[in-house]
């Protein structure tokens, strides 16, 4: 059974950072392609970000470009969303999802197989 986990969201000020992690079971990491995907409750689902798996190419939205980096830690089989400059509009529920293909479709693929239970990440001061 394939799962995926989320850790790391809570609050966070206004410029402030927050690092989710993502670890799955059932499936290894390191062979799939992985993103973040968030969602406002009432709101479209948003696509941030993915790590490709063989190239381990990165994308990110144009709204999270240059505040939010994602890695692998191949050694772990984790993938981390380092989120820096945080605004009150990040706060959301963020979703670890992949769909087990080896390269990204694009930042702003929302239609993934797997998600994650989520975390919610709240901004304010």
């Amino acid at each position: 059974q394939v799962q995926l986990v989320e850790s790391g969201g809570g609050l966070a000020q206004p410029g402030g950072s927050l690092r989710l992690s993502c670890s799955g079971s059932g499936l290894n990491l390191n062979f799939w392609a992985v993103g973040w995907v968030r969602q406002v409750p009432g709101k479209e689902r948003e696509g941030l970000s993915c790590i490709g798996s063989v190239d381990a190419n990165t994308y990110y939205a144009d709204s999270v470009k240059g505040r939010f980096v994602i890695s692998r830690d191949y050694a772990t089989n984790t993938v981390t969303l380092q989120m820096s400059s945080l605004h009150p509009e990040d706060t959301a529920h963020y979703y670890c999802v992949t769909d087990r293909a080896r390269y990204c479709y694009s930042a702003e693929y929302v239609h993934y197989e797997y998600w994650g239970p989520g975390t919610p990440v709240t901004v304010s001061s």
